[in-house]
C-alpha cells in the first residue's frame, strides 16, 4: 500500500507519491489468530464502463486507488473523505500516449515518487507516469518481436523489477536500482534457462511476490515454474511446481507469499474455467517445493489470489472471471462467495479490498 501527498496548484494537480510501505504482519498477535469465516461479499462499483478493461491496480493509503487499462489510461478513483471538488475528479482518467501507437497496460507499480506502468506487446514501453500527461515519458523501450511484459513490482523505493515472456532462453527480466530512471535487462547467463513453451500471463499483475529482498516470479504455459531470488534480483534459482502444465494456456497465473516461508500460487486452464485439479499449489519452506491442495473442489482457473493481512497466513482471496472465493484454512477448504467476475484485487485491511476487470473498479467488503 503506498501512501501519497496531494498539493493542488491551481490550475493544475500534481500528484507525489510518497511513503511506500507494506502492511505489518504480526504472526505473534492473538487477535490475528482468531479463525473468521467470511460468508459474504458486498460489492459497490466506483468506475464502471463497458469500453474498461483493468488488470493493474495499486492502493494509495488516504487517497484511493489507481489504475492503468487496456486502453492506455492511468485512473485514479479518491476516497470520499477527501471531498475533492468534482473538477479534479473529473480529471481522470488520463490518456497515455506514445506516438500513434495503441497503448495496452497491465502492469502498475508505484514508488514513493513515481507512478510506472509498463504495455504489453512490442515496442514494449515502460513509462514513467504523472497526472498531468505532458510529463509522462518512456523510461525503457523493448522492439524485440518477441517482447511481452506481464507483471512489475518495487523492492524499495530504489529497486524494482518487471518481468516478461522469454526473447531468448530465460525469462525477460528487467531491473532499476535507481527509482525507475533507468532500466537494464539481465543476462540470460545470469537466469534459469526457460523451458520449451515457458512463459507467462498477463492476468492480474501478480506474477511478482516480494518479501523483503526475497522475490519469487510465476510462469506458465507447456512449463510453470517458480524463479526465486534471495538479494533483489542479484542471484536467481529455479524451483518445479505440481500445478496443471503442458498447454499454452495451461499453469499459475498469479502468485502471493505472507512471509519468507509461507506462499500460495492459484491457475489452471482459463479455456476450462470449471476444473479444479492440480490448479491450487502452496508452499511452506519459501518456495522450494509445492503441494496441490483441494483437487477436485474450490475454484476452478483464477487469475489472481492474494492472502488477506493479518490473517497469520490462512486467509486467501482468490478472483477470475467465474467470481470469488474465500479460504480460512490456508487453502485447504474453500466457500465461494459471488459469481462477480474480476481479474484482479488488492486488500486495503483485513476486510476491505479493491477489485478490477471488464467494465469496472469496485471495492469489497468482505463480512
Amino acid at each position: 500500500m503506498k501512501k501519497i501527498i496531494l498539493l493542488l496548484i491551481s490550475p493544475i494537480l500534481i500528484i507525489v507519491f510518497c511513503a511506500c510501505g507494506l502492511f505489518n504482519y504480526d504472526i505473534n498477535n492473538k487477535e490475528s489468530q482468531i479463525l473468521r469465516n467470511f460468508s459474504k461479499v458486498e460489492n459497490k462499483t466506483l468506475v464502471k464502463d463497458s469500453l474498461l478493461n483493468v488488470r493493474a491496480i495499486q492502493l494509495i493509503d488516504s487517497v484511493g486507488v489507481t489504475y492503468l487499462t487496456s486502453n492506455g489510461e492511468l485512473g485514479v478513483i479518491f476516497n470520499e473523505a477527501l471531498d475533492l471538488p468534482k473538477i479534479i475528479q473529473d480529471r481522470f482518467p488520463v490518456q497515455v500516449k506514445y506516438d500513434s501507437l495503441k497503448l495496452n497496460f497491465r502492469a502498475l507499480a508505484v514508488t514513493n515518487k513515481k507512478c510506472f506502468g509498463i504495455t504489453i506487446g512490442s515496442p514494449a514501453l515502460l513509462f514513467s507516469l504523472d497526472v498531468d500527461a505532458f510529463k509522462n515519458k518512456v523510461v525503457y523501450k523493448e522492439n524485440h518481436p518477441k517482447a511481452f511484459y506481464d507483471s512489475m513490482d518495487f523492492w524499495n523505493d530504489q529497486e524494482g523489477i518487471a518481468i516478461g515472456d522469454p526473447t531468448d532462453d530465460c525469462m525477460s527480466i528487467i531491473i532499476t536500482r535507481d527509482g525507475g530512471e533507468t532500466w537494464n535487462k539481465l543476462s540470460c547467463n545470469n537466469l534459469p534457462k526457460a523451458k520449451e513453451g515457458e512463459a507467462a500471463f498477463a492476468a492480474s499483475d501478480t506474477n511478482i511476490a516480494i518479501v523483503g529482498d526475497h522475490t519469487w516470479v510465476a510462469t506458465g504455459g507447456k512449463t510453470s515454474r517458480v524463479l526465486y531470488s534471495p538479494d533483489k534480483g542479484k542471484t536467481w534459482e529455479v524451483f518445479d511446481t505440481p500445478i496443471v502444465q503442458g498447454l499454452e494456456t495451461t499453469g499459475m497465473y498469479s502468485i502471493d507469499f505472507y512471509d519468507e516461508k509461507n506462499g500460495f500460487a492459484i491457475g489452471g486452464d482459463y479455456t476450462k474455467p470449471n476444473d479444479t485439479l492440480n490448479n491450487k499449489i502452496r508452499t511452506t519452506d519459501g518456495g522450494k517445493s509445492w503441494e496441490a491442495v483441494a483437487n477436485g473442489k474450490g475454484p476452478g482457473y483464477r487469475s489472481c489470489v492474494q492472502y488477506i493481512p493479518n490473517s497469520n497466513g490462512k486467509e486467501l482471496v482468490t478472483v477470475g472471471f467465474k467470481g470469488i472465493d474465500y479460504s480460512n484454512d490456508a487453502g485447504d477448504t474453500w466457500k465461494h462467495l459471488s459469481d462477480e467476475g474480476f481479474y484482479t484485487i488488492r486488500f486495503l485491511n483485513d476486510s476491505i479490498a479493491y477489485a478490477a476487470g471488464k467494465g469496472r473498479v469496485s471495492k469489497l467488503t468482505f463480512r
